[in-house]
């Protein structure tokens, strides 16, 4: 059976969110809800004792620009740096795509919605060339934009901030 590109796409996606995720079990995070849960908010990751080092996936964090429901890829709690948390979005685009198009609209989400310090995966090879360099500007333009990194620039991040 031949796949769209669209479901390739999400398939490449979440071989990218995999590796985050794994890197974040390797640093002692624990997963406390289960993939998909859309019911879940940050409030109960934050308010929880459950685990000190914890995080969930597809989190709840309230209405974007557009006034719409945003959930992010990880919410993780647990860094004393960062006591309301750490938001981590992944994005990929192996082939030309739209993915680099809402890089604008995930820094305006992320400046005006996104209440903790958040953090951008990237990978694939189909973004547009300045793409990639015009999102990393946006982290001095934006406070709660905290870095945008490749995968193994990320693995790199959290061996020395996820301890």
């Amino acid at each position: 059976m031949t796949r769209t590109q669209g479901a390739r796409a999400n398939k490449s996606g979440e071989i990218l969110e995999n590796h985050v995720e794994t890197t974040l079990r390797a640093h002692g995070y624990f997963q406390v809800c289960s993939y998909g849960s859309k019911k879940l908010q940050k409030d109960f990751l934050l308010n929880s004792i459950l685990l000190p080092k914890r995080y969930a996936k597809q989190v709840y964090i309230g209405t974007g620009i557009y006034q719409t429901d945003v959930y992010v890829d990880f919410y993780l709690v647990g860094l004393p740096a960062m006591p309301s948390g750490l938001i981590i979005e992944c994005k990929w685009q192996e082939s030309s795509g739209s993915v680099d198009e809402k890089f604008p609209y995930l820094n305006l989400n992320i400046q005006h919605s996104y209440h903790a310090p958040t953090i951008v995966v990237i990978g694939g090879e189909g973004m547009r060339e300045g793409a990639i360099d015009w999102l990393k500007q946006r982290v001095t333009d934006n406070h709660n934009l905290l870095a945008v990194h490749t995968l193994d620039r990320f693995i790199a991040w959290a061996n020395k901030h996820l301890q």
